[in-house]
């Protein structure tokens, strides 16, 4: 079973990759499964929330098309804050989604990507508000199925790694709080574009998340054009495998399924 999980078409702002142009990459690949996950964030602009019924009725049409070459699962990325929950779930009720990622894009109503939620903050500071972001939302929020690149504030951080024991008990009560609740989190493969010197998330959280029990996992790569589709997902099968994963995740109509890696 090969599946790419974190996928983005010209139905995101940040891509022109057509749909099916996407869909072709993939059998190319010899996938056997491949998820969308087309941006919604909310509270600082809306150029990032995709036309969903545009969208919807291109996946279905591409659904029935290739049925017998792929299978095409419909996900949504949402950028969620906790005071923004009303939102999301409304977007989530108005499509019978097979899996949802719960990402950290805005802290505070400010993006990350440009650097004005961590301006006029130390590292520290903006680090643990980010994860303190992170527990407020899943706490409140309910309707996603695993966590995306849990640690991206590494992707963005002008200073540098932080190191992960400084905010390890912090990310533990994150992770328990979400197994408790039947949710996951997602390797990310972008790491590798972004020349980061560790997985995203990290090994260290893959192996706090195993050690308390995680078992649903992901595997995305987050690919916004052709060249990214598929990106490393065999070598992070591998990657789990070695720290004693057994399974990974895919998702139908919001329930996780696992297959032996």
């Amino acid at each position: 079973m090969l599946a790419d999980y974190h996928m983005h078409t010209s139905f995101s702002e940040d891509s022109n990759y057509p749909m099916e142009d996407c869909i072709k990459r993939a059998i190319d690949l010899k996938f056997d499964e491949i998820c969308f996950t087309e941006h919604t964030d909310y509270g600082c602009t809306t150029s990032y929330c995709c036309d969903r019924k545009a969208y919807y009725n291109k996946f279905i049409e591409c659904k029935e098309k290739y049925k017998d070459k792929i299978s095409l699962k419909f996900g949504m990325e949402f950028g969620a804050q906790a005071h923004h929950k009303d939102y999301f779930n409304k977007v989530f009720n108005e499509y019978p989604f097979d899996f949802i990622l719960l990402s950290f894009h805005q802290i505070e109503d400010k993006e990350l990507w440009n650097n004005d939620f961590q301006f006029g903050k130390t590292q520290s500071e903006y680090n643990k508000i980010y994860f303190e972001e992170m527990y407020n939302t899943v706490k409140n929020f309910d309707n996603y199925s695993v966590l995306a690149h849990m640690d991206l504030m590494r992707r963005y951080d002008r200073n540098g790694e932080y190191p992960f024991e400084n905010n390890k008990n912090q990310i533990e009560e994150i992770l328990k709080y979400i197994i408790s609740k039947g949710k996951g989190i997602e390797v990310n493969t972008s790491s590798f574009r972004y020349n980061l010197n560790d997985l995203m998330p990290s090994k260290k959280i893959l192996k706090l998340y195993k050690e308390l029990g995680g078992e649903i996992i992901t595997v995305g790569s987050d690919s916004h054009r052709e060249a990214q589709v598929g990106d490393h997902i065999i070598y992070i099968y591998n990657v789990l495998k070695s720290l004693g994963y057994k399974y990974f995740t895919t998702f139908d109509k919001m329930k996780p399924i696992f297959y032996e890696l």
